[in-house]
């Protein structure tokens, strides 16, 4: 009987990390929610559980982590690995992956949460198949990831979607968007925070008549227009807590039909099939630090 490998897996959010230690064959053998506090508290208790794990279940093959960002994913730099000039107070400049390779002696995957995520959904998920895919999150921040051929996309860094710039809604004109860079990004326009800030209410929580419902929707759709027209994706995935909004993922298929104008190449595209929640449900942070993990070995 051949023994599954084993990976440290963990899912590095804003506000809180999700550790898990997980099969070659996808079984989550332990896991654990912790706070994202300052990193002198977070990574010593994440390493602790993983200390743990491993006399339970054995050594690591690798880890992989899906970080909040901005993080630095070039291999050739000194600072790969860390997070980079990051909105998290304390978290600017931190070594992320490094404490992990030094205490377990193996490889590590290290990518942005959203890269992790499409890559997850394109092995296991609903961009499975798909040669050009993109993961959007949509809750305390906005971030996206994509695809190309099975390889998360990076550059000078790495994509950061939440801060392009959408065209204002007609009646949206006076709010000044809350990012602390660009102001009315899509980020501080269409976050979580953005949308309490804006109404005094989440978006799940206003009526269902609510002017918020087709203003955010129209925000997010124009995102869904420009990756048509940058990379043409066959898949587009939305998830983070925002998208749990009942409608609101039909509400972005419609705005974004009425966008396109029947343009990019087919004039039949069914916004349905293109514009999808994600198949791996709430464990697509964890399978996307695995995804990572497994490709780092």
């Amino acid at each position: 009987m051949i023994t599954p490998s084993i990976y440290g897996c963990i899912e590095a959010g804003g506000t809180k990390f999700i550790l898990g230690i997980v099969t070659d064959t996808r079984e989550v053998l332990a896991t654990l929610r912790i706070p994202t506090e300052a990193p002198s508290i977070t990574i010593p208790a994440a390493l602790a559980f993983f200390r743990e794990g491993a006399i339970r279940h054995g050594p690591y093959a690798a880890f992989g982590i899906a970080s909040f960002g901005p993080v630095d994913v070039d291999r050739r730099s000194p600072s790969w690995g860390h997070l980079i000039e990051t909105p998290k107070v304390h978290w600017s400049n931190i070594d992320l992956a490094g404490p992990f390779a030094k205490a377990f002696d193996c490889p590590v995957g290290f990518d942005t949460d959203v890269n992790g995520a499409a890559l997850a959904e394109s092995l296991w998920g609903a961009a499975v198949g798909a040669d050009i895919a993109t993961y959007i999150t949509v809750g305390t921040g906005v971030g996206g990831g994509a695809m190309v051929e099975g390889r998360p996309i990076h550059g000078q860094r790495h994509p950061e979607m939440g801060h392009f710039r959408p065209a204002r809604h007609p009646h949206d004109t006076r709010f000044d968007g809350i990012c602390a860079f660009h102001g009315a990004c899509l980020e501080g326009l269409a976050s979580g925070p953005a949308i309490i800030a804006r109404w005094g209410a989440s978006l799940s929580d206003l009526p269902a008549d609510h002017e918020a419902h087709d203003i955010i929707a129209h925000y997010l759709a124009q995102l869904v227009i420009a990756q048509q027209a940058l990379l043409s994706p066959r898949r587009i995935i939305f998830g983070g807590g925002v998208m749990d909004t009942s409608g609101l993922l039909q509400r972005v298929r419609d705005q974004a039909a009425i966008l396109a104008a029947d343009y990019f190449g087919v004039a039949t595209i069914d916004y349905d099939a293109l514009i999808v929640s994600p198949a791996l449900g709430d464990q697509v942070g964890l399978m996307g630090a695995l995804a990572l993990a497994q490709r780092a070995r």
